[in-house]
Order: C-alpha cells, then sequence, then structure tokens
C-alpha cells in the first residue's frame, strides 16, 4: 500500500508559506506568484491553518472584507484533518470525502511535515491504482464494472 510518505518525497518541500499576521492581499499575490491554490499559514514556525482559494472567495469576498486591511488568521480554515506519514493513500481518500475538504495536514509527534492536497491523493492513486487500493476492493470493484457494462 501506498502511503503519505510516498506522496511527500515525491512533492517539493513546503514553500508556500505565510505569516498568519500577513494581509490578504499579500497572501493573494504569494499564491499567484507561486502558481498554488493554497498556502500554509505559520505563526513562529507553528502551523496555524491553510488559507486557500475558497477562503478566500468565502470569507473575504462574500463576507464584504477588504484584502488589504483583512489579516490571513481572520479568514483561513483551521478545521482540517490530520494525518500521518504512515497512513495509507487509501485512508486519505476516505477522509478527504468524509471532511468535504481538499486538504490534509501532516503530522508526525506533533511536527508538521506537510499538506497533501486532493490532487496528490487522484495522481497517486491513478499512477499506482494497484499498489494504492486493497485488491479485494478491486476486485469488487471490477466485478461490480462488469455487471454495469
Amino acid at each position: 500500500m501506498r502511503t503519505v510518505a510516498d506522496i511527500l518525497h515525491k512533492k517539493s518541500p513546503v514553500f508556500n508559506q505565510i505569516d498568519a499576521d500577513a494581509k490578504v492581499i499579500q497572501g493573494l499575490q504569494l499564491m499567484n506568484s507561486v502558481n498554488l491554490s493554497y498556502l500554509v499559514v505559520m505563526k513562529e514556525d507553528h502551523f496555524q491553518g491553510i488559507f486557500s482559494e475558497r477562503d478566500y472567495s468565502r470569507n473575504v469576498i462574500l463576507k464584504g472584507l477588504h484584502s488589504d486591511t483583512t489579516h490571513i488568521k481572520e479568514v483561513m480554515s483551521t478545521s482540517l484533518p490530520f494525518v500521518s506519514s504512515t497512513d495509507t493513500v487509501e485512508h486519505c481518500m476516505q477522509l478527504l470525502n468524509s471532511h468535504k475538504t481538499r486538504y490534509l495536514v501532516v503530522f508526525d509527534d506533533e511536527v508538521f511535515r506537510g499538506v497533501i492536497t486532493i490532487n496528490d491523493v487522484l495522481r497517486e492513486a491513478l499512477a499506482s491504482k494497484e499498489l494504492v487500493f486493497d485488491e479485494a476492493v478491486i476486485k469488487a470493484t471490477t466485478e461490480l464494472q462488469d455487471k454495469v457494462f
């Protein structure tokens, strides 16, 4: 079974970080410059949350706030599911689905390791579906597919 560690190994080290006290406009500029849809929010080397395009649209625009006066910490997401490096990709898929989120935060022994996105999980699943899913799940899905088609 593929694990979170396998995904993290393929990703670049976390470089898309912003301080929780930064203004939203700074976050938007940084997201644009790194061409990502989220930023890892840190405060003195401690993980605080995620600031994403979705946070911007829902917590800034729709609430009538201003990007140049609102701080990241006021609008970021903090209720995110956590995983560890040893968790399986299949477990990540279940968490993403059950929590209706696009991001999982990776911690090992209370040390922040990175973020796994729904895209990371999908890429891993497609690249190595026989290693991601239990053989019994693949067999059951294949049998169901044969009955449907």
